[in-house]
């Protein structure tokens, strides 16, 4: 086993990884998009999401006439998979490609599988985006970085689906979106949201609006870039309650980013803790009382224990 996945909360800071980070967002836009041609909307755009497996990140099962497929960026083997059900696959190297030989490289196996396949080549919530095909410039692969970023969502995926059982109410699975290429779940109260102004960078306005919809407590991890150029936890409401980004929150390295208008915890003050699952639970469970103190949330109605292994919610 590698010195990597022997260390359970890896260091990875955002500078070390910065051009791999960039190809391998545009990789998963790329599976991402395959997903969304392919699948009927859900509500908050659920249906493009990707999920952490034990080697990676996958589509999930695809509807393809009477059978399925799904895509796998696995980061153990460090390739690109694709399964049928019908028992055909196709797998190829992450390294060595750019975005477009990338792109070329799973349109031509989707193509051999029989799976017709199109897709919008510009990618989303990116600044300055290029069309997969003419994308060149993308082309770095650190298989070690790599590695350490799955470790760090099989870390994030554990503690948040443990956080996500103390709640009754709406919430989102544990997900990855690969617009924002973030790790994330939310929470909602049940009530209408007032329509979302739009407006997001490099983001479609109706996303934007089917998207908040309805009043949200999201949480998710980040690699980081721009004004928090660090990986981070991050924490925020739609819309934002009076006084929710004066709460003080849980543990003390977090704080409220004017610049992102959420709560921030920097990644690092988790890892170097003494118990990293409890400080990131802990800005969880703090975060998401502040939203849901400041708008008024039935929490009663909306919240449980968190869940144990073999036990039955008791119901009273």
């Amino acid at each position: 086993m590698s010195k990597t996945l022997q260390t359970p909360w890896p260091e990875l800071p955002t500078a070390a990884w910065r051009e791999t980070c960039a190809t391998l967002h545009l990789f998963t836009q790329i599976i991402g998009k395959v997903r969304l041609s392919r699948t009927p909307w859900l509500n908050h755009s659920w249906h493009v999401t990707l999920y952490v497996t034990a080697r990676g990140l996958s589509t999930s099962p695809i509807p393809d006439g009477a059978g399925i497929f799904e895509l796998e960026l696995d980061f153990l083997d460090h390739t690109l998979r694709i399964s049928t059900s019908g028992g055909d696959a196709r797998k190829f190297a992450l390294a060595g490609h750019s975005v477009a030989s990338f792109y070329a490289k799973v349109m031509a196996a989707l193509a051999e599988l029989g799976i017709d396949v199109e897709i919008d080549e510009m990618p989303n919530e990116v600044p300055a985006p290029v069309r997969f095909s003419q994308d060149t410039g993308h082309a770095s692969y650190d298989a070690d970085a790599v590695r350490r970023f799955f470790q760090i969502l099989i870390n994030a995926d554990r503690v948040f689906k443990l956080f996500r059982t103390g709640f009754l109410g709406k919430a989102s699975p544990v997900h990855f979106f690969w617009g924002s290429f973030d790790l994330a779940v939310t929470r909602f109260s049940g009530r209408r949201a007032p329509r979302h102004p739009g407006g997001v960078p490099y983001l479609s306005d109706a996303v934007a609006v089917e998207a908040y919809s309805h009043e949200v407590s999201s949480a998710g991890f980040w690699p980081g870039g721009g004004a928090i150029d660090y990986p981070a936890f991050y924490s925020y409401a739609y819309p934002e309650p009076a006084g929710f980004r004066t709460t003080r929150v849980k543990p003390d390295a977090a704080f409220f980013s004017e610049a992102l208008g959420e709560f921030v915890l920097p990644y690092d003050a988790v890892r170097m803790s003494d118990n990293p699952d409890q400080v990131l639970l802990d800005f969880l469970q703090s975060t998401y009382e502040a939203a849901a103190d400041a708008a008024k949330w039935d929490r009663t109605a909306l919240e449980c224990p968190v869940g144990q292994i073999g036990v039955a919610r008791e119901i009273p």
